[in-house]
Order: structure tokens, then C-alpha cells, then sequence
């Protein structure tokens, strides 16, 4: 079964990726397999985050999702705060009606 997972790196960032082994993957990460690669000079790395999800197509769909997100969703997620997360999606959704309306206002 694949994993998404998110990633602390050593700058403070956060890195989301997908994987059918995360052990493996993570000593990836770790040992700086790829030098082009996003983690490569932001180790140590550390996971703060994984499910594992049914199918493949499932943890690419999520990992595309997550990675769209704000650091603030991304933190809530990380914590387990969904009452914080389903708060910033609505506050979301908010703005980007008040937006439309305005555009609409301005035509």
C-alpha cells in the first residue's frame, strides 16, 4: 500500500511526497540519494506525517493536494487539528467568494 507523507526539513520547510516503502524512502531522503532532488540540501529531514492510503492514483490525488496547501493547513493536518483545518478551508472558501463578488461587482 502507498504512503503519502510530509517531511520537516532542516530549513524549516516541509517536503510531501508519496512512496510504497516509507522506510526506505525516508533513508532516501536521508542519505541525499539525489542531488537535485528538493531535500537534498535542507537535511536533516524528519517525518512529521504519514497515511497510507488504498491505491496509487489515491496517494498521488492527496499528495497534490497537500502540497497546494498553505503552511497553516499542512501544520494542522501535521497535529491533528482538524477543527483548525476544517476552519481554514471555510475561511478559505470565504475569501475566495468575497472576491468573486467583488470581481462581479467591478464588471
Amino acid at each position: 500500500m502507498p504512503y503519502v507523507y510530509i517531511l520537516l526539513c532542516a530549513d524549516g520547510s516541509y517536503y510531501t511526497g508519496v512512496t510504497t516503502n516509507l522506510e526506505r524512502r525516508l533513508q532516501e531522503h536521508q542519505d541525499g540519494v539525489d542531488p537535485y532532488a528538493y531535500t537534498y540540501t535542507r537535511r536533516p529531514v524528519k517525518l512529521v506525517w504519514a497515511e497510507e492510503v488504498p491505491t496509487y492514483e489515491d496517494a498521488l490525488r492527496l499528495e497534490r493536494q497537500i502540497k497546494g496547501w498553505r503552511r497553516a493547513k499542512k501544520e494542522a493536518l501535521i497535529s491533528g487539528d482538524f477543527g483548525a483545518l476544517h476552519q481554514l478551508v471555510a475561511e478559505e472558501r470565504r475569501r475566495r467568494e468575497q472576491r468573486k463578488r467583488k470581481n462581479r461587482a467591478v464588471k
